[in-house]
């Protein structure tokens, strides 16, 4: 099944007076491959800048931004036209070693995806295997996919969505506490679960498409990595495992790496006055 896309992502910073800007780091380009293909893109900033494309060490597009003058607004605008093929995973695509857990990946992969089995707060690692108690039982075998379809689940129904503007992440223990996140800490949780079970997994940010009337907007979720099916993206956000409304612009091992906009600037210390985000994301 395909379908074309339209997404239109604005960013506007405003300050009191001219400030000077540092280099900035942008992700905005979809991750793409034979699930996804750009078919047209703009990109538009403010004040006069070079913009220059890079490849991360997780192969993602980065465009690095040297402002050419000051500016007491900082504008970057994109425009893009993507083409998606939705890829189904059936149960049949994963490999029969790892149909049923617990398993272990090939020794031939051990080495690639070690890095992304490695929990990153192994202090919250006892609180999180207490709660995965309730998802898994140890010394059980139960089908692959259908734990995880559970686990994603059970993330959806512990944790109460809340829109937040804070940079970064919650740790697992204090999402646990609250019992609140954004999508980003919903992702955070399951990616952290999913390894502390002993699966790869990584943190996946991108756009969404929402429903008829809706606009889209910015998410995250987490993609795990299945042999045999290859890396699959799971949204505990919507309780559902990512589709073709998902369009991935780039995946990290930890979620500090994947800020859409980062960057620096130089100027009186209340010269910054308020962020502006508009997003949409409609049929094309």
């Amino acid at each position: 099944m395909s379908k074309r896309m339209r997404i239109v992502h604005t960013t506007e910073y405003r300050y009191r007076v001219p400030v000077t800007f540092g280099v900035h780091r942008v992700l905005m380009r979809p991750r793409e491959g034979h699930d996804i293909r750009i078919t047209e893109a703009s990109v538009e900033v403010v004040p006069r800048a070079s913009v220059d494309w890079l490849r991360d060490i997780h192969g993602n597009s980065i465009a690095m931004i040297t402002f050419l003058e000051p500016s007491a607004l900082l504008r970057i605008h994109s425009d893009l036209i993507v083409d998606l093929n939705e890829a189904r995973l059936m149960d049949c695509g994963i490999a029969g070693l790892a149909r049923e857990y617990p398993f272990q990946y090939a020794a031939d992969e051990q080495i690639d995806i070690l890095p992304f089995r490695i929990p990153s707060y192994p202090h919250d690692g006892e609180r999180l295997l207490e709660w995965l108690r309730a998802v898994y039982q140890p010394g059980t075998v139960v089908n692959t996919l259908e734990l995880l379809q559970r686990l994603n689940t059970a993330v959806f129904d512990t944790i109460r969505y809340a829109w937040r503007e804070e940079y970064g992440v919650q740790l697992p223990c204090e999402t646990l506490k609250m019992g609140t996140g954004s999508c980003r800490d919903y992702a955070v949780f399951m990616m952290e679960a999913a390894r502390h079970l002993g699966f790869a997994a990584r943190f996946v940010t991108g756009y969404i498409q929402m429903g008829e009337g809706q606009h889209g907007a910015t998410h995250a979720w987490t993609e795990i990595y299945l042999p045999g099916a290859g890396w699959r993206g799971f949204d505990p956000t919507n309780n559902k495992m990512a589709g073709a409304e998902h369009v991935a612009v780039a995946v990290t091992r930890e979620q500090e790496k994947a800020s859409p906009i980062s960057g620096s600037w130089d100027g009186p210390p209340d010269a910054f006055r308020n962020m502006h985000v508009v997003v949409r994301v409609e049929a094309a």
